[in-house]
């Protein structure tokens, strides 16, 4: 039998409500559904275990994901990322449990990759209270790092790309230490879903080593090879700021959360959400500075929620822009962020 996501498939249909409702308490079911037909779906079409094992194994972690995440989802996060293998002898080392009791201080929470080096330090200096640890299960590194091993914020992935989303999704910042390839793999991954929009802006900081060269030779390939090629625009470099302490990758980060909240795309409009208003003279100083990414003949304008909005319910209060944003710089997106938060 054929079925279909929007469209009624009759007696399957019928059965897949039956189950919901014997089920209980299935809050979204008409996404619920489409699972539960896209799962039948990949049962009729794909008879190899090894595409049906990583299908069932991917919706399990990001199911076990949400659960754990779920509820903190109104207390800023910060990701850490930096090598498993600085020692607690390292200034780097001192520098992520300092960076991590920082930020638990001052109401965030931190996410890490529940591993040693950087990860644990950050995770030792927030406390196991303030900490999550999303690992992944490797031939030589298995273990989640003693100050995560058995808390409940601690899950352990299989697959990378599952873990990618868990420190992506759920942070409001992300700060790297220097480290080795998958530090690298993440800041270029971090900085591609910011450059494409794929992911909302956010504080992304290069917390340096106490020489201040580990990022800076990176940013030195970035601006002569990347940008001096054009592979990348020159707004793509204030998706990300270079730190050399700890007390400025806290305060970037806070600072980013001054007056901006967060944001939403909708229709063709995007919203802005503030944690206080602006006068008329400085929205008008905005929509000048940034004629450049508006669309033609748009603006940028006051606004309470919009109604498409309503669903946010804890967030309806809260004043908005509204911008008339052509999607094309998130670079300067980030810097019409920046320019709201320095009002």
């Amino acid at each position: 039998m054929k079925m279909y996501f929007d469209k009624d498939n009759g007696l399957i249909d019928e059965i897949i409500r039956h189950l919901m409702e014997t089920a209980g308490e299935i809050r979204r079911p008409q996404y619920v559904r489409e699972m539960i037909i896209a799962a039948l779906k990949a049962g009729q079409e794909d008879d190899r275990s090894a595409d049906l094992k990583l299908m069932n194994t991917t919706l399990k972690e990001m199911r076990f994901t949400s659960k754990v995440f779920g509820p903190y989802q109104h207390v800023r996060k910060v990701t850490v990322f930096g090598s498993a293998r600085t020692q607690p002898g390292d200034p780097l080392y001192q520098m992520a449990v300092r960076f991590g009791k920082m930020l638990a201080e001052n109401g965030y929470m931190v996410i890490t990759g529940g591993g040693d080096g950087i990860m644990r330090a950050a995770n030792e200096g927030a406390g196991p209270g303030h900490s999550f640890g999303v690992n992944i299960r490797l031939p030589f590194e298995e273990r989640p790092n003693a100050v995560i091993e058995g808390n409940p914020r601690s899950i352990t992935y299989k697959y990378f790309f599952n873990r990618k989303v868990a420190f992506l999704k759920e942070a409001d910042a992300v700060a790297l230490f220097p480290g080795g390839f998958g530090t690298l793999d993440e800041a270029m991954e971090t900085l591609t879903l910011l450059q494409t929009g794929k992911r909302n802006p956010m504080p992304l900081v290069l917390v340096e080593d106490p020489a201040c060269s580990y990022w800076s030779h990176i940013i030195a390939l970035f601006e002569q090879e990347l940008l001096g090629h054009g592979y990348i625009s020159p707004t793509d470099l204030a998706l990300f700021e270079r730190v050399c302490s700890v007390d400025e990758a806290v305060a970037k980060i806070q600072h980013f959360y001054h007056r901006y909240h967060s944001l939403r795309f909708v229709r063709s409009q995007l919203v802005i959400r503030l944690t206080a208003e602006l006068n008329a003279d400085e929205i008008a100083g905005l929509t000048d500075q940034f004629q450049d990414i508006l669309t033609p003949g748009g603006g940028i304008a006051p606004s309470g929620a919009l109604e498409a909005e309503r669903d946010d319910a804890d967030l309806v209060h809260l004043p908005r822009l509204v911008v008339d944003y052509n999607r094309r710089d998130f670079g300067r997106l980030r810097a019409l962020i920046d320019a709201i938060n320095d009002l």
